[in-house]
């Protein structure tokens, strides 16, 4: 359909035609077409924009090494995406130049394509003053750079998409989450040390367990959030490797045999970060396992995180009516009838954000499925996949410096009520099992439930010379002479001398 420019609008053509866009923006037919048809208004991450400058800035720098890019050409896409990098804060800033919805193509063309438009409008307004140019042939023939002749050479959206998800997470998780999983990890060591003097009761499935100490059990946190780390590692080596390189179907047609690893080079010189080429392109490209194995190492530490913050509410609860062994920073008010009520809300906050991590990761699943996402020779679910992906990489960094500030360093133990219900437990009757046996262990247990005692002053007056003949309990002289003796009972049944047993 014909359309006619306004003060408000100029003309743009692609291959389907001519289209108006706005007059002061960056992007042309290619992107004004994505943003008429996918318009969920939710778009591309940040990540993604800030990684593909940083891949289309290393595009032109290998192009002109190779001697497929001229230098004044190289010049003017670098200086372009050095001013994207500066956020354009001339031009209102990136958002408005760089519209398309994550619910594009599933290839990612619609932003590679933006990203082409931009960095060839720029140049051509600070060559000519106008914003539209970019595809004049007398433009191009004086020097101009053309947005798929010169800004896209030697790539194609499908590998230039998929780098941008690798770059943009590999440097979310590297330089936020795994620091602040640290972090998180050096609190709960620090919290193992200052509790470990303190006993508590143990409890499985829900019950009085044999006692433990509280250090011990956050000692088992910290390592899970080390632990943790070490899955991050991981998902950073298999996102360490880059399709870019394998153009449209992995084969690397029209684009340079070095092309993919020097880019990898320099984006690996640009970032820090440790990125290579792709061992096999088709593989690279045709599949997301990659992007789907980093995702499965994010949901596991989201589950270790519900694992850690459940147990500390249910630890904390109370104040009166609960386990209370733990107290928990008291930062807001827990209800609007109830006066005086705290709840455990950086813990429900938490266990949401890992909730939707786990989320997340289903969608990544479903993503990279072959017959959804991964289809012959492309994967097309990579912005859906992309969005996901970083988004439960800043939950769980976010999650973790939250659950570090609010809670864990403000965290106490209530002592002395943890050894006195450690002390109260039926379970600490295993203490004698391996000395008086199963049977009449188990017995001073029930009687202590049922008279509403502690096992210690049940066996101190049950266990006698007497008691032990009668249910034919043959000890040694020395298991005699302790279990008859009240002070060596006692210590077989203190909780203190049950958390470190003797191997």
């Amino acid at each position: 359909m014909a359309t006619t420019a306004t003060p408000e609008t100029r003309t743009e053509k692609d291959a389907l035609g001519a289209l108006e866009v706005p007059a002061d923006v960056l992007y042309g037919a290619s992107t004004q077409r994505a943003v008429d048809n996918f318009p969920s208004f939710r778009p591309v991450p940040d990540a993604i924009l800030r990684a593909y400058v940083l891949l289309k800035r290393a595009a032109a720098e290998a192009n002109n090494e190779i001697g497929w890019l001229e230098d004044e050409r190289a010049r003017l896409i670098a200086a372009a995406c050095d001013r994207l990098e500066a956020g354009l804060p001339g031009d209102g800033g990136l958002g408005r130049h760089f519209p398309v919805d994550v619910f594009q193509t599933g290839s990612g063309t619609s932003t590679n394509n933006n990203f082409n438009e931009v960095i060839a409008n720029l140049v051509c307004r600070d060559r000519t003053g106008e914003i539209g140019g970019s595809k004049d042939k007398a433009y191009i023939a004086a020097g101009g750079v053309h947005p798929n002749d010169h800004v896209n050479l030697g790539q194609s959206s499908n590998d230039t998409f998929p780098t941008a998800i690798h770059v943009a997470a590999v440097q979310a998780i590297a330089r936020g989450l795994l620091p602040e999983l640290g972090r998180l990890a050096a609190a709960l060591e620090a919290k193992a040390d200052a509790f470990r003097t303190i006993v508590k009761s143990g409890r499985t499935h829900l019950m009085d367990a044999t006692p433990i100490g509280m250090g011990q059990v956050f000692g088992g946190y910290a390592r899970q959030a080390r632990l943790g780390e070490d899955r991050l590692r991981r998902a950073l080596d298999v996102l360490a490797e880059l399709p870019i390189g394998g153009t449209a179907v992995g084969t690397g047609i029209e684009t340079h045999e070095r092309f993919g690893a020097l880019v990898a080079a320099k984006l690996a010189d640009a970032t820090g970060c440790d990125f290579r080429e792709a061992a096999d392109h088709c593989e690279a490209q045709h599949a997301k396992d990659a992007v789907v194995e980093a995702s499965g190492h994010l949901r596991t530490l989201a589950v270790s995180l519900t694992k850690i913050a459940n147990d500390i509410r249910w630890m904390g609860s109370g104040p009166r009516c609960g386990l209370g062994e733990l107290r928990l920073p008291e930062i807001q008010p827990g209800s609007s009838i109830m006066p005086g009520k705290v709840n455990p809300v950086i813990c429900e906050s938490v266990v949401m954000a890992c909730c939707q991590v786990l989320g997340n990761d289903r969608a990544i699943e479903a993503g990279g499925l072959g017959g959804i996402g991964s289809i012959l020779d492309l994967n097309v679910a990579m912005p859906m996949m992309a969005a996901n992906l970083l988004d439960s990489i800043d939950l769980l960094e976010q999650s973790c410096r939250v659950f570090r500030e609010k809670l864990i360093e403000g965290l106490e133990a209530h002592a002395d009520h943890c050894e006195d219900l450690a002390k109260r437990s039926s379970a600490v009757c295993t203490g004698l099992k391996n000395i008086i046996g199963y049977e009449a262990a188990g017995e001073l247990a029930v009687e202590a439930l049922e008279s509403k005692r502690n096992v210690v002053d049940v066996a101190v007056e049950r266990i006698t010379a007497e008691w032990l003949a009668e249910r034919k309990v043959s000890l040694s002289d020395s298991d005699r002479a302790r279990v008859l003796d009240e002070a060596g009972l006692r210590d077989l049944l203190d909780p203190k001398n049950m958390i470190a047993p003797s191997r």
